[in-house]
């Protein structure tokens, strides 16, 4: 099936979810970074999701019916801009080329929209998400409001359409999960790189380099996000980002990166010693997290519910910081006071797509939801021990999280990232190679 049938499909699908109304679903803004410059440009992913199109400035409509319409608002083809900002397709190639059933130029959709919500029972509408399109909407229906005495009826219901996309999101067709595959095999490429290639005295900045290096070189189009390089204490920061200080020896490295490719994210952690060789302490806490993360994907699995991986993986770390006198009492009670949160206070995943923490619901109806082929999540426990007058001065600063990416499948789940070296003696190995 070629990839305009998958979008067409989608559109089909999202309009039968619908079952009468229309959607407005605009793609995101373009950003200033500063005076006459702009950051680089990313699309809307529920926008792109349902069309495949990549051009700032553009909104999906979406008529629900027998049969459904699907209309594009875009740029006009203009020769002078394009010589500056580069190629558009217009509405008319547009339309063509991406399958929908009308194209109009994007001056267009406020003249056009309160004749297209005439008489429609429901917007369905990102209300809340921008006040700039909020305020818009307001507007398309006060105009289709003032045509009462004619006899025309303004929707009655406005519906947060994000709710009907979540859950079409949630579940990855095979072409979405081919390209989150291809996207963990370049991360996890680029995490190697990055461990043949730290040692004693570079920068963090420096491995940084080495990812983006490498996340370009096989064709994904930037990182997934903000890619965290932390050389000792800077681990124990969840989101340190600042990847600025160098490299010392015998502390440990945690990165944190993974490409966007296509429109889909990787998100891959790894955490190997800045000189190659593990020590005794490092060794004893990255084996506990290993050990966690093992168990959590073991219980990634049909009919298993959301929060099976978090709780398998938090009782092994219990009783590991049980162990090395980290907390105290049984592990029950370590679970029921939540002592371990000293060391790990976050959970265990998140769902994973166009966006790297993806939408969906985590719990419906109050309990959590069951795990079904297709969906796609990471699973990520870590260990961080900060200088405390309750912890022996031999774990300070040692932050450590491992972290793949992985889907569900009939059997059990599938680990995208798994090209990536995880284990004490291949991450040596490796290292040895790269330092050699």
């Amino acid at each position: 099936m070629s990839n305009i049938k998958v979008y067409q499909q989608r559109r089909l699908r999202l309009a039968d979810k619908m079952g009468a109304g229309l959607a407005v679903i605009p793609t995101a803004p373009e950003r200033a970074r500063n005076r006459d410059s702009h950051y680089p440009y990313r699309f809307d992913s529920y926008f792109h999701y349902l069309t495949g199109f990549s051009e700032p400035e553009a909104v999906l409509v979406l008529l629900a019916g027998n049969p459904a319409r699907s209309i594009l608002f875009c740029r006009e083809k203009n020769l002078e801009r394009e010589i500056w900002e580069g190629f558009r397709h217009g509405p008319e190639s547009a339309k063509e080329i991406f399958g929908f059933d009308e194209a109009h130029p994007i001056a267009q959709l406020d003249e056009m929209l309160p004749k297209l919500l005439a008489d429609q029972p429901s917007l369905f509408f990102h209300l809340g998400a921008d006040s700039t399109w909020d305020a818009r909407a307001v507007g398309w229906l006060n105009s289709v409001r003032e045509q009462v005495r004619s006899g025309i009826a303004a929707p009655g219901a406005i519906q947060d359409v994000r709710a009907l996309l979540d859950e079409m999101r949630l579940v990855k067709d095979a072409g979405e999960i081919a390209t989150m595959r291809r996207a963990g095999e370049i991360s996890a490429a680029a995490h190697i790189r990055a461990m043949q290639q730290a040692r004693p005295g570079r920068h963090e900045f420096e491995v940084e380099a080495e990812l983006l290096h490498e996340f370009r070189r096989h064709g994904a189009q930037a990182p997934a996000y903000t890619s965290i390089v932390a050389g000792g204490a800077n681990a124990c920061v969840l989101h340190y980002v600042f990847n600025d200080a160098p490299l010392k020896n015998g502390e440990l490295l945690l990165i944190d990166a993974g490409c966007e490719l296509d429109g889909y994210a990787a998100d891959i952690t790894r955490t190997f010693p800045v000189n190659g060789k593990f020590s005794a302490v490092q060794k004893d806490i990255y084996e506990l997290v290993l050990a966690a993360q093992a168990d959590a994907v073991f219980h990634v699995k049909p009919g298993n519910h959301w929060n099976q991986p978090h709780e398998a993986a938090l009782k092994v770390l219990a009783q590991g910081f049980i162990d090395f006198g980290l907390c105290h009492g049984s592990i029950d009670e370590v679970l029921e006071k939540e002592s371990y949160r000293q060391f790990y206070m976050h959970r265990t995943g998140h769902w994973l797509g166009m966006d790297v923490h993806d939408v969906g619901e985590y719990k419906r109806g109050g309990e959590w939801r069951t795990l079904q082929p297709g969906m796609a999540l990471t699973v990520e426990p870590g260990c961080y021990i900060r200088p405390a007058e309750n912890v022996p001065a031999h774990f300070w600063n040692t932050g450590i999280r491992i972290e793949d990416d992985v889907v569900v499948t009939e059997g059990g789940c599938e680990v995208l990232s798994r090209a990536a070296p995880k284990t004490v003696a291949d991450i040596e190995a490796l290292m040895e190679q790269g330092h050699a």
